[in-house]
């Protein structure tokens, strides 16, 4: 009877300790907040998108534009290297750059820039109330910005990429200066 309550005793404890293995993210599990990643806008060919059409991926959102000095184009850099990291596995991951400037970044001008950092790559426009409405859904916020000397502008605007699992549901928040070698990671841990 003592051996059976010992041994009863240390399979519960085992148990106990067989939770759910907490993952090892370079950004931020964001699971289960209310990032819902609703977004109706065109793609860089003109086909209207929705999240839901990439069902089955896993899909990283990033918010920028295509005259942007610095953060949008070493961010697109960085998720290119980490698809090249991910080789065959990179079938299985779709990138959307969503721009935060629709009056520049056109259809065309759209075309040429998204795939030129990876083939795969989508990029997606819209109206400004489009815009805004997606950007109110993934908490973005951008503003234009004035530069002295003519009408020129930059726009400010949040800077990181949304991991969505193959379901649509939010996961994760990379940081926009992720290593190409901690986002494949990160990317990983959702596979």
């Amino acid at each position: 009877m003592r051996a059976s309550i010992f041994i009863l005793l240390s399979l519960l404890l085992i148990g106990c300790g067989q939770g759910k293995q907490e993952m090892q993210l370079y950004g931020a599990d964001v699971t289960g907040t209310e990032i819902s990643g609703a977004f109706e806008l065109r793609d860089h060919t003109g086909k209207v998108r929705h999240l839901e059409d990439f069902q089955g991926k896993l899909v990283a959102v990033f918010f920028g534009y295509t005259h942007c000095p610095d953060v949008c184009p070493t961010t697109m850099l960085a998720l290119a290297d980490a698809m090249k990291l991910l080789g065959k596995q990179a079938e299985q991951v779709q990138v959307l750059f969503v721009t935060v400037d629709p009056e520049r970044d056109t259809q065309q001008v759209l075309a040429q820039y998204v795939p030129s950092f990876y083939p795969g790559f989508i990029g997606l426009y819209g109206t400004e109330a489009q815009l805004k409405s997606t950007a109110s859904h993934y908490r973005v916020m951008y503003a234009k910005q004035a530069v002295e000397g003519g009408g020129a502008y930059t726009v400010d605007h949040s800077a990181g990429v949304y991991l969505f699992d193959r379901n649509g549901k939010i996961r994760a928040y990379l940081k926009h200066d992720q290593s190409p070698e901690q986002l494949a990671h990160d990317i990983t841990q959702f596979f």
